[in-house]
């Protein structure tokens, strides 16, 4: 079965269809584009055409390159036009009944040594190959959209499939400037199977009210670096689309996580599919627009606005990383600082770190020596939680243990003027459990910032139930004073960010632990085919397997779902002291650390 794979029929010219043929075509294979569609089989030659175009615009090939790019693809309207084809690359519309139809089709056209590839990212690949004559040279080819662009190829194998057709296509995939990734057959695969529980979570969380749509996708935005927000994606896959894989994942693996959140297809049934209708989460200038445009959801800037309290200077109880970095932020913007530790030693230790931080940003052109001077001249150290006594505002960042915060508090609540808005910078502990140790429960809120604080634009703003409007309010200017992205959500464990962030690591471990797949492949297709700026088990040993324990435990804690428990494999890790980086050794070993 080792064809060379010279001629390549694709059935089905939608977009990916469409996707996979330009990339075939520019690698010099002989396309053969099968529709029932006229107009899309035209609109897939218009494609080829403009790309082309562009890429000689480009000057990334020549007029002639492109002349022969376009000769190599050509199209039809019946199955009969794939009868020389080595491979056969299926993209119809994602239902059983329409692809075991193609398959038996083919069958019956193509000749015993071609092999057929089904572009499913949701349904059973053992299932269709059991509808072939020969079930041995089938099996799955998933690209990602945008073909052309993305790297990733999936390439999933049944039970019943010839190693030697893997062997063929993976070098195939190879040839075309991809990077294969060899997965078993089960729903969503790798990337997909992490990516649509991730998105099926910030659905429910939306649909529950928790947060605004547009603070959900910032959050993930600035939190994690990733290049869309998960309901612009949803709209941009297809909430319909969307809600069939899930359905299969569901069916597969009975993970409540994966159960298709009800808006997904209250929308669906309502045709409100996403970019292609003109409207899903969001509005779009048009069916198939790219440009959200504003809507009855849409936030109205300044409506219903509480004027928040003055704040000229602000307090930062706390000596670590965190703390120094916040202290910065603040400092920067002009704010005069006092950074308040255990101790003067500690404290000038801290302030030396944020000098330490200045110098460098100095010697990278993105501070004067001059602005380094006069924000370390704003920072005052102090090794007692006393100097707070007359800030406007006072922000913890001590170690996130419920016991070390609500002590800070209720010291807080003794030392701190009348007036001054108190902050937690938890990222999992209920605020509302802090807040109720002091007298003032309205005065006290989230304001949760990332690390490293001075880069990172994201700050989760956590109201509670008791959290008054002014003291909000003072939040959110103050995070726009120190040019911080300001996102509201509610007081529940993991907010946004980690609610969404850390049940996706989850269950990448247990793929993992299941040895679906290696840290290296999975990292490599959510990296590839999602856009992720780091793999799932590069992140694990950044942050901590030891904090992600934790935080997961949190999570598990409050949802009370199964399929929020930890992963065992992690708990291992942990209990083996292997932590990531800091130790040397997570889910890999690092030289040094």
């Amino acid at each position: 079965m080792d064809t060379p794979l010279r001629t390549i029929a694709v059935v089905g010219l939608g977009t990916m269809g469409t996707g996979i043929a330009e990339v075939l075509a520019r690698a010099g294979r002989e396309v053969i584009g099968i529709d029932v569609s006229e107009a899309a089989a035209r609109q897939a030659v218009a494609s080829l055409e403009a790309s082309t175009a562009r890429a000689v615009r480009r000057e990334g090939i020549t007029e002639r390159e492109r002349r022969d790019v376009l000769a190599r693809f050509r199209t039809f309207g019946d199955l009969q036009a794939a009868a020389d084809a080595e491979l056969v690359i299926e993209v119809v519309p994602e239902t059983y009944e329409i692809k075991q139809q193609v398959f038996r089709d083919l069958d019956a056209i193509v000749s015993p040594a071609a092999i057929l590839a089904t572009g499913t990212n949701a349904l059973s690949v053992t299932r269709l190959a059991a509808e072939s004559r020969r079930p041995e040279r089938v099996l799955g080819l998933h690209f990602f959209n945008p073909a052309p662009a993305m790297k990733l190829v999936e390439v999933v194998s049944s039970v019943l499939t010839a190693p030697s057709a893997v062997e063929t296509v993976t070098r195939l995939a190879r040839e075309l400037g991809k990077q294969p990734v060899a997965v078993g057959d089960r729903p969503g695969f790798v990337a997909d199977g992490l990516l649509f529980g991730y998105l099926n979570q910030a659905a429910a969380m939306y649909e529950a009210n928790y947060a605004s749509r547009e603070d959900i996708d910032a959050a993930m935005r600035l939190g994690c670096g990733l290049p869309m927000g998960p309901l612009a994606l949803l709209d941009l896959i297809g909430v319909d689309t969307a809600r069939t894989v899930l359905e299969a994942m569901y069916s597969a693996s009975h993970d409540r996580l994966h159960a298709p959140a009800p808006v997904l297809g209250q929308l669906s049934r309502a045709g409100l599919t996403g970019r292609k209708s003109g409207r899903g989460f969001y509005t779009y200038d048009a069916p198939g627009g790219r440009t959200v445009v504003p809507d009855a959801l849409t936030p109205v800037a300044g409506a219903d606005a509480v004027a928040g309290r003055p704040v000229s200077s602000v307090g930062v109880a706390g000596s670590g990383t965190m703390a120094s970095g916040i202290a910065e932020v603040f400092a920067k913007a002009g704010y005069a600082v006092v950074l308040a530790a255990r101790g003067p030693e500690k404290a000038d230790t801290a302030r030396e770190r944020i000098a330490t931080s200045l110098e460098r940003s100095v010697s990278k052109g993105r501070l004067t020596a001059q602005a380094r001077d006069e924000t370390l001249a704003r920072i005052t150290p102090a090794g007692s939680l006393d100097a707070l006594a007359g800030v406007d505002l006072a922000v913890e960042a001590v170690a996130e243990d419920l016991e070390v915060k609500r002590e800070l508090f209720r010291t807080l609540d003794k030392v701190c003027k009348p007036g001054a808005v108190l902050a937690t910078t938890t990222s999992s502990l209920p605020v509302v459990a802090v807040a109720r140790v002091t007298s003032r429960p309205q005065d006290v809120v989230g304001m949760h910032f990332f690390n490293p604080a001075p880069a990172m634009k994201l700050v989760e703003v956590v109201r509670t139930v008791l959290t008054g409007d002014d003291a909000h309010a003072t939040v959110r200017e103050v995070c726009a004073a120190v040019r911080k992205h300001p996102v509201d959500c509610g007081d529940r464990a993991g907010f946004i960010v980690n609610a969404l962030l850390f049940p996706y690591l989850n269950n990448a471990v247990k793929m993992v632990e299941e040895h679906y797949a290696t840290p290296d492949d999975i990292d490599a297709a959510m990296k590839l085919g999602g856009g992720y700026p780091m793999g799932p088990f590069e992140l694990l040993d950044v942050v901590g397997l030891d904090v992600s324990l934790a935080i997961e435990k949190v999570l598990h804690g409050e949802f009370r779902d199964p399929g929020l428990a930890p992963a065992p494999l992690l708990e291992h890790l942990v209990a083996a002291g292997c932590l990531g980086r800091k130790t040397g050794r997570g889910f890999r070993e690092y030289a040094s650390r």
